[in-house]
């Protein structure tokens, strides 16, 4: 398999591997280019399909963990077709080898504690890869981390990241560009919130120091209930209506 990485020059006429298209990933687009000089890499397989990883600074990354000279990984995505050949492993060493030549002192992810969870790297997976449970949440949520030296200082979520509760009543989803499925379905559900008479209330997040003081590990998508944090995981219309009801 042959490897391309997006930049800034060359984003506009490359896709960016999503299930999503359109105006869905113009808008996901848009949101990376923002990043690149942040240090953004966005590397994907050169044959169009849903295997890509894409990784940032830990200290500009929109999630609220404390990891200073890691790399945080927004997303590593095989599926479909690309499963089963070995990419997984092909763009994670490619993830390392930029790492170590940056002087990083490892990678960090989002994970599950157990099974694996929608719109979260599959715990297994990881630990097979040498990654450890770096820190955890009550919702079962895990930071997961692959230090390059045993002494290195273990990544923690802040505070403010275990907190799961905003303390308002209703259904709160806090959101961002990051993922093109958010684009897709949230006006989806304030309509369908709206026609049932569901109290919803949707923050986009438009800004980094936003996205690290949000009280869930995820930020990418993030739905309380009467307070308490539910589930990370994007809901289509009809399952936020089961939800709600």
């Amino acid at each position: 398999m042959e490897y391309i990485q997006i930049t800034k020059e060359n984003i506009d006429k490359e896709h960016i591997c999503c299930a999503m298209s359109g105006k869905q990933c113009l808008c996901k687009k848009e949101w990376l280019k923002k990043r690149f000089d942040e240090g953004l890499v966005f590397y994907r397989s050169k044959e169009r399909g849903k295997c890509f990883i894409e990784y940032i600074p830990a200290e500009f990354a929109w999630v609220p963990v404390e990891a200073v000279d890691y790399f945080y990984i927004n997303c590593l995505w095989v599926s479909g077709s690309m499963k089963g050949h070995g990419y997984s492993n092909d763009l994670l060493n490619e993830c390392i080898k930029d790492a170590k030549s940056k002087g990083k002192k490892g990678l960090c992810i989002l994970s599950s504690d157990g099974r694996k969870k929608e719109f979260l790297s599959d715990p297994k997976w990881l630990l097979h890869k040498g990654f450890k449970v770096a820190d955890s949440c009550d919702c079962g949520i895990n930071l997961m981390y692959l230090p390059f030296n045993e002494n290195e200082k273990v990544p923690t979520f802040k505070e403010c990241a275990k907190k799961l509760q905003t303390g308002e009543k209703g259904i709160v989803i806090y959101y961002t560009d990051q993922c093109p499925f958010t684009y897709y379905w949230i006006p989806r559900i304030e309509e369908v919130a709206k026609e049932n008479g569901i109290q919803l209330k949707t923050i986009h997040i438009t800004d980094m120091k936003t996205a690290q003081n949000v009280p869930a590990p995820v930020t990418t998508y993030a739905l309380f209930k009467d307070g308490k944090f539910i589930t990370q995981a994007i809901q289509s219309d009809k399952k936020f209506l089961k939800l709600a009801k």
